[in-house]
């Protein structure tokens, strides 16, 4: 087993952060930061993103979403550049929990949060807290957006500080049923905007 050391430089670049998590060399595509925004959208050949076969995998990357309100925030895939965000999915939603009082931890699966050929938005982070310190953060991860043969897997690791206070760590994945290209992932909180944060979209080799 290797093992990996980390001066007080820490990682400097996605290239390096690809090649400790194993995941391969990754490109930065493109970085949406949130003002007030209703939706975040990645559009393939808008913006200069790239949503094709250039790779097989694609990362999306949450740094310190933080809603106007406490809500849900999630994701959904088009086939037509964007017109439309309700490809067909199935999914499943479980997550760990602890509250900071010390009183309420453990592990659920939650049907409220889970798709069965469903078209709606894919819920990511359940009951972010919209507290001025309250936000969550994560990775998703894309498979194969432009394949004509499969659907398309994706997975998906957030953490959040609750509405109520409690550490909220949540494991989402499932398809878009569809062998149609994904050309387009958009986000964005079920209720309210998307106050600050950013999302990045990188490929990897």
């Amino acid at each position: 087993m290797s093992i990996i050391k980390l001066n007080n430089n820490g990682v400097k670049n996605a290239t390096a952060f690809g090649s400790i998590t194993g995941l391969g060399s990754m490109t930065f595509i493109k970085k949406l930061t949130a003002s007030s925004s209703a939706t975040l959208s990645f559009v393939d050949g808008a913006s200069s993103v790239v949503l094709d076969d250039t790779y097989k995998e694609y990362v999306f990357t949450f740094k310190d979403i933080h809603g106007s309100a406490d809500g849900h925030f999630g994701f959904n895939g088009s086939i037509d550049s964007g017109s439309n965000y309700n490809v067909t999915k199935t999914t499943t939603y479980f997550q760990a929990y602890h509250n900071e009082i010390d009183n309420d931890a453990g592990v659920s699966y939650y049907t409220d949060s889970d798709l069965a050929q469903g078209t709606g938005f894919q819920r990511l982070m359940r009951h972010m807290g919209a507290d001025n310190d309250q936000c969550g953060v994560g990775m998703l991860h894309l498979f194969s957006p432009s394949s004509s043969t499969f659907v398309k897997h994706f997975i998906c690791t957030t953490q959040i500080y609750n509405k109520d206070d409690f550490s909220y760590n949540a494991y989402i994945a499932g398809y878009f049923n569809t062998t149609s290209a994904i050309d387009a992932i958009q986000f964005k909180m079920e209720s309210g905007n998307i106050d600050a944060g950013d999302i990045c979209l990188y490929g990897i080799a």
